[in-house]
């Protein structure tokens, strides 16, 4: 049984829209609402099953005839057979049109989502982006090397433009995680783990050092949000104190280097 709470895969969707000039016509509701006109005859029970209100199903009623060269929906006083709203030939016509030409639709963008190249990293992307976590810096990469030692591993991911990250993490979360070179992987950094220095070759134990271009200071009351512009356009954020700010001369426009212990990066997969 799937997961309610767990997204399902990334799709192209849309839905098709006859449209007159610059007013939407037919699509959307509109459609659902002549559906169910024409299986239960009644505009109000028709917006009930769609959840719309009994006016706005008329005041659709109404802008879709006025639109339309021909009347879509008529209604009919009561005699002996009742009174009741119905759909009108052309009515059914125009319904039977919008929905082979929806099929078409969706076949054409099942087509196009064929031919995107890496659509699948896309909607890592996307799960990415919508991950809800306390750190910061977000980085996926692909994993380039794993090494495992007697208790703890390290993995170096690859982020592109010649950046790499290096973490250590132990052996069982290796095996658990099923981490190998090859598989997409994120790295979380929280931005008061990353330490920075004006010198890119200051000497520190810190395996990672992304060099970048610092593009904002945002200061606070003691502390200050530093935002580093890296090749590639990724951005990656560093709290330090107000003092270290200018101790270290920071400024934009600054080159400057991140120097982030591989003990503080983690590792996350989709």
């Amino acid at each position: 049984m799937s997961d309610p709470q767990t997204p399902g895969p990334l799709r192209v969707d849309g839905q098709l829209w006859f449209n007159r000039g610059e007013k939407g016509y037919l699509g959307g509701k509109r459609i659902e609402l002549l559906e169910q006109i024409e299986a239960t005859g009644s505009i109000s029970r028709a917006a009930k099953q769609i959840k719309l209100s009994y006016k706005a199903a008329w005041d659709a009623v109404d802008a879709m005839n006025n639109l339309s060269e021909r009347p879509l929906v008529v209604c009919s006083a009561g005699g002996a057979q009742g009174g009741g709203t119905r759909l009108t030939d052309f009515g059914r016509e125009m319904l039977h049109v919008w929905r082979r030409m929806q099929t078409e639709y969706e076949r054409f963008l099942a087509h196009v989502a064929q031919g995107v190249e890496q659509f699948d990293d896309i909607d890592r992307l996307l799960r990415a982006i919508a991950m809800k976590t306390s750190a910061r810096n977000q980085f996926r990469g692909r994993i380039t090397r794993v090494d495992k030692g007697a208790v703890n591993g390290s993995l170096t991911l690859d982020l592109g433009d010649d950046l790499n990250i290096v973490a250590t993490l132990t052996n069982d979360s290796i095996d658990e995680l099923q981490l190998a070179p090859g598989k997409s992987a994120m790295a979380l950094i929280k931005a008061s783990f990353v330490l920075l220095s004006p010198d890119p070759q200051v000497k520190i134990s810190a395996r990672n050092r992304l060099t970048g271009t610092i593009c904002a200071l945002i200061p606070g009351a003691v502390n200050c949000e530093v935002k580093l512009l890296l090749p590639g356009g990724r951005t990656l954020s560093a709290v330090v104190t107000l003092d270290s700010v200018s101790e270290l001369g920071l400024a934009t426009g600054q080159p400057c280097t991140a120097l982030i212990k591989a003990s503080h990066v983690i590792i996350a997969i989709d």
